[in-house]
C-alpha cells in the first residue's frame, strides 16, 4: 500500500468527526440542551479512560517486565504531558476570558465604543467547544499514529480495520465536541475549524506514524489528550450542576458512556 493511500485512510478515518457537527446549530430547548450536554459528557468520560488506560499501559507493562527505567521515564513523560494539558487549558481559558471582556472606565461603567463594538474572543460556550476539540484532536494523532504503524509494517488489514472502527468511533467524537454549542446556533465556518482541529491530526497522525513513532511519543501525546478532557469533563459537570436537573442528566450521561464503549468495541474486535 503506498504512502497517499495510507494517508488517505487516515483522513477518511478523521472526516468523520464533521458528521456530528451540525448538530451543534440546533435550536435546542433547555432540556434538550441539557440532554445533549449531559451525553457529550459521557462520551468525554468514557475518551477520558480510553486515553489513561493507553497512555498508562507502556509504566504497566516496564513494571510487569522490570524494566523499571523504561517504566519511570513513560511515567515522567505522562505525569508532564497530563499536566501540560490540564493547567494548559486552565490558563487558555483565563486568558481567553480576560480578552473577551470588555474594558470599562470603571466599575458600572459603559462606555459608548464598548456598546458599538462587540467583545473580542469566543464566548464561554464556543470556547469550552474548542478546548474539547483540542483534547480530541491530540487523541486522534495517537489514533492516526496507531494506523500508519500498522501499515508501515505490512498488517494492511489491520490499519483498515483500525479506519473502519475510528470513523465510527470519530462521528461520536464529533457530538460531543458540539454539546455546549446546543442552541447557539455556530457558523458552518466555526464548526468546520472545530472539525479540522479535532479530526485533522488523525490525518497528520497517520502520517508520521507510517515513517517514525515510539512509546514515548504516544505517551506524551496521549497524557496531553488526557489531561484536556479532564478539564473539558470539569467544566461540563458544572454546567449540569447549574442546570438542576439531575435525573435527566445521569441517564444522558449513561448513554453517551454506553455510546462510546459500544463504537470501541468496534476497534478493539478489529485486534486494535
Amino acid at each position: 500500500m503506498s504512502t497517499g493511500q495510507v494517508a488517505l485512510l487516515g483522513a477518511i478515518a478523521g472526516a468523520t468527526i464533521f458528521l456530528g457537527l451540525p448538530f451543534g446549530r440546533l435550536r435546542a430547548m433547555p432540556r434538550l440542551r441539557v440532554a445533549l450536554n449531559a451525553v457529550a459528557t459521557g462520551v468525554l468520560l468514557f475518551l477520558f479512560w480510553d486515553v489513561m488506560t493507553h497512555a498508562w499501559a507502556p509504566v504497566d507493562e516496564g513494571l510487569s517486565t522490570g524494566r523499571i527505567g523504561a517504566a519511570m521515564g513513560a511515567g515522567v513523560v505522562l505525569a508532564l504531558t497530563f499536566g501540560v494539558g490540564f493547567l494548559g487549558l486552565v490558563y487558555v481559558d483565563r486568558y481567553s476570558a480576560r480578552r473577551g471582556r470588555p474594558r470599562g472606565a470603571g466599575p458600572g461603567a459603559a462606555m459608548v465604543e464598548e456598546l458599538r463594538t462587540p467583545p473580542r474572543g469566543l464566548d464561554a460556550a464556543s470556547r469550552l467547544a474548542t478546548m474539547i476539540a483540542v483534547g480530541i484532536g491530540l487523541h486522534n494523532f495517537a489514533e492516526g499514529l496507531a494506523i500508519g504503524n500498522s501499515a508501515a509494517t505490512g498488517r494492511i488489514s489491520l490499519a483498515v480495520m483500525l479506519v473502519i472502527g475510528f470513523a465510527l468511533h470519530n462521528a461520536t467524537e464529533g457530538f460531543g465536541i458540539v454539546g455546549p454549542l446546543s442552541g447557539q446556533h455556530p457558523s458552518w465556518g466555526f464548526l468546520a475549524v472545530l472539525g479540522l482541529i479535532a479530526g485533522g491530526p488523525t490525518f497528520l497522525g497517520t502520517l508520521v506514524g507510517q515513517h517514525f513513532t515510539n512509546d514515548l511519543m504516544s505517551t506524551a501525546f496521549l497524557g496531553l489528550a488526557g489531561g484536556s478532557i479532564l478539564y473539558v469533563v470539569i467544566e461540563l459537570l458544572a454546567v449540569a450542576r447549574k442546570a438542576d436537573l439531575k435525573t435527566l442528566t445521569s441517564w444522558c450521561l449513561l448513554a453517551g458512556l454506553v455510546l462510546g464503549f459500544l463504537t470501541d468495541a468496534v476497534v478493539t474486535a478489529a485486534g486494535g
